[in-house]
């Protein structure tokens, strides 16, 4: 086999697909506003909408470090998190979250403005949201979990409030799914190391969204300078943790 003739042929193969790619990268972007979050059928490769939108992340505490060396102790595993996911997600259904993705121990969910029933701004949906989900683990999912002499699931929530680019990326015929693109859904993640178990955290732009009656439930958090300011003032960028009573009901 002659594989001089072969390496020459795949180098040629390559030089033309990285053409075909710079000229999709130079090209316009077919990235339109929006006013839904759209499915995956909706969006081609490449493609992608711009919307207003509260972003949340979901992040089960201590996944890694339970017991999953087993066939039974991998089973009931699966059990758990079966009956997690089925229900957190009926939740964030129920509030008009769009549930994007899930990351194997966690969730993100979109709540875009003027969802739900009344409609609401996506972050008071996502606040009411994660709320119902710590009731709804305490009161009706672990019970389950420690009747089965398993670790009840800890959970902690991130939410923060922008633009976002919901695009879809990938392969054709292969891998591929919508990714959010944008500074609110990069840092929505990023700020999830501040909560500890049980906690909410959420940045400035959402909170000032929130209704005023609610504003008594929030503490700002005090950290180290973080460099995450405000790009027309450079005003530090302010995050807070709920302290609400909602821990006293479960």
């Amino acid at each position: 086999m002659n594989y001089d003739a072969l390496e020459k042929a795949y180098w040629e193969a390559q030089k033309q697909r990285i053409e075909n790619l710079r000229q999709k990268i130079s090209g316009r972007p077919s990235i339109g506003d929006g006013r839904v979050v759209p499915a995956d059928e909706d969006l081609s490769i490449g493609d992608g909408r711009r919307l207003k939108m509260a972003v949340m992340f979901i992040d089960i505490c201590g996944f890694s470090s339970r017991p999953m060396e087993t066939s039974e102790e991998q089973d009931l595993m699966l059990r758990i998190l079966n009956l997690y996911f089925t229900e957190m997600i009926r939740i964030a259904e129920e509030y008009g979250g769009n549930v994007e993705k899930n990351t194997g121990d966690g969730l993100l969910i979109y709540f875009n403005d003027n969802e739900g029933n009344p409609p609401e701004n996506g972050p008071k949906r996502a606040v009411a949201c994660a709320l119902t989900m710590f009731a709804a683990t305490n009161h009706l999912i672990n019970p389950i979990i420690q009747a089965s002499n398993a670790k009840p699931i800890d959970f902690r929530v991130s939410i923060d409030y922008g633009s976002v680019t919901v695009a879809r990326i990938g392969a054709p015929r292969r891998f591929n799914a919508n990714v959010a693109i944008g500074t609110t859904a990069n840092f929505a993640s990023k700020v999830m190391r501040f909560a500890q178990a049980g906690e909410i955290v959420i940045g400035d732009s959402a909170k000032n969204l929130l209704p005023a009656g609610w504003t008594n439930s929030w503490a700002e958090l005090i950290l180290e300078p973080s460099g995450w300011t405000y790009t027309a003032t450079g005003a530090p960028y302010r995050l807070y943790k709920y302290i609400g009573r909602w821990k006293n009901f479960l």
